[in-house]
C-alpha cells in the first residue's frame, strides 16, 4: 500500500450527486479495492500509477469546516473513498470530521463497507440528522472476498444491528446488485428488523473494470455469462425493469421504505441540468 499525507484547503466539495449538496472525502483512494468501483476514475486526476486499492492519500486540513455553509444542507461522507477504510483506524481523519459536525444542523449521510464505524458510536449518537448506510450486495463471503477487501458481510450486518440499537437511522445499501447473483430478497428477510430503509443500485460496468468483471463472471459463473453479455454488451435493460418491479412489489407488500437508484445516471444528469438552468 502506497501511503502519503497531503494538505487540502477544505474538506467540503460541492456535489453533483442527486441527493447531496456537499461531499466530504477524507482520503484519496481506498484500501477496499472493490473490483467494480466507479471511483477508480480518480486516478486520472491524482496522477497515481498504482492499481486501485494499492494507494491512499491521507487528507490533512487546518481549516475548520464552515458549519454555516452547510446549515440545512445535505452532506455525504464519502463519494469516492470509504471514510472508514483501514487507514482510518490509525489516522482518525473521519473521527476528527465528525467531531466538527456534532454542532451542525446539516443532514449527514455516511456510507461505508466497514464495521470500524462502530468505534465512533459515541459521536454518531450526538449528530442531529444522521443516516448511516452499509453497502451489502451478497451473503456469500467467498463472492464478497473476490470483489473487495472490506469487512465481512457478517460484521457489516452486525454493525447495522448495533447502529440501529443505538438509535441511529440505518440504511442497507444493496449496491451494486449483480444480476442473478445478489440474493436481494434473502438479504432483506434477514435484516429488515434492524434496517430503517433500503437503497438499491444496479451494477454498472464501464471503463477499465468492465472486462475484468465480465471475465470473472465467465470463469466463476459461466452458466449466467450469456445473460451478462445481453445486459452489458447488448444494452438490454429488461432484467433491470423486471427486477425493479419485483423490488417495488416486495417493499410495498412488506411496508418497507426504499429508494431505487437503478437510473442513477439519469438522476445525476437531471441535477446537472437543473443547476445549469439556475
Amino acid at each position: 500500500m502506497e501511503i502519503k499525507e497531503i494538505t487540502v484547503n477544505d474538506y467540503l466539495t460541492k456535489s453533483n450527486l442527486p441527493a447531496s449538496d456537499y461531499v466530504i472525502n477524507p482520503y484519496v483512494g481506498c484500501s477496499h479495492g472493490c473490483r467494480y468501483c466507479y471511483a477508480s476514475f480518480m486516478k486520472r486526476f491524482t496522477g497515481h500509477k498504482e492499481n486501485w486499492g494499492d494507494f491512499i492519500d491521507i487528507k490533512k486540513c487546518n481549516k475548520k469546516i464552515n458549519l454555516r455553509k452547510i446549515s440545512g444542507k445535505t452532506v455525504f461522507l464519502s463519494s469516492v473513498t470509504d471514510c472508514y477504510n483501514e487507514l482510518e483506524e490509525k489516522f482518525l481523519i473521519t473521527r476528527g470530521i465528525l467531531e466538527q459536525l456534532i454542532d451542525s444542523d446539516c443532514y449527514l449521510s455516511i456510507s461505508t463497507k466497514s464495521s470500524l464505524i462502530l468505534r465512533d458510536i459515541d459521536l454518531l449518537k450526538q449528530i442531529k440528522n444522521l443516516t448511516v448506510s452499509m453497502s451489502i450486495n451478497t451473503l456469500n463471503e467467498n463472492f464478497k472476498n473476490d470483489m473487495d477487501k472490506a469487512s465481512s458481510i457478517k460484521s457489516r450486518l452486525n454493525a447495522l444491528k448495533e447502529l440501529h440499537k443505538n438509535g441511529i437511522y440505518t440504511v442497507l445499501f444493496m449496491s451494486p446488485i449483480f444480476p442473478y447473483i445478489t440474493e436481494w430478497e434473502e438479504i432483506m428477510e434477514i435484516s429488515k428488523e434492524f434496517v430503517d430503509e433500503y437503497w438499491f443500485e444496479n451494477l454498472n460496468l464501464r471503463g477499465s473494470y468492465k472486462r475484468d468483471i465480465l471475465d470473472y463472471i465467465k470463469e466463476k459463473y459461466n452458466e449466467i455469462y450469456p445473460e451478462y453479455t445481453e445486459i452489458y454488451d447488448k444494452k438490454n435493460n429488461k432484467y433491470w425493469e423486471v427486477l425493479s418491479d419485483e423490488i417495488n412489489s416486495y417493499c410495498k407488500a412488506n411496508n418497507i421504505k426504499y429508494i431505487n437508484y437503478f437510473y442513477h445516471k439519469e438522476l445525476i444528469e437531471k441535477k446537472k441540468a437543473s443547476v445549469k438552468n439556475g
